[in-house]
């Protein structure tokens, strides 16, 4: 699977659904973004499972604020709806793969419950 466009106009409905979404905000003008482009283009054929979006952020812009994006590339992962993951910087491949992991090994049932505990709404 590739990577699909995520604007203001659709990535609420991406992000909130079931499993995973991975979101890599990213400018045509920043070099570390344009190296992370194909790990995450390679990473999204193989875990057709997940949803890879992308997001431009100079088109994007209150998309970016509104996800409080300081620094690109950034990428955020999400699952059930739920932001699990957000760190700036471009991944190796392996450091991908170790995100994407990660965030399968997830007990959504105890993340739940820590953000019920916490306060923070779903």
């Amino acid at each position: 699977m590739a990577s699909v466009a995520l604007t203001g106009a659709n990535f609420a409905e991406t992000v909130s659904r079931d499993g995973i979404v991975l979101v890599d905000f990213w400018a045509s003008w920043c070099g570390p973004c344009r190296s992370f482009a194909p790990v995450f283009e390679k990473a999204s054929t193989q875990h057709p499972d997940i949803v890879f979006g992308k997001v431009d952020a100079e088109a994007e812009q209150g998309l970016a604020a509104a996800a409080q994006i300081r620094s690109i590339p950034t990428l955020m992962a999400f699952r059930d709806g739920i932001l699990v993951f957000a760190q700036p910087g471009a991944l190796p491949a392996a450091a991908l793969e170790q995100v994407i992991q990660a965030v399968r090994d997830l007990d959504m049932d105890e993340v739940r419950a820590k953000l019920a505990g916490s306060g923070a709404a779903r």
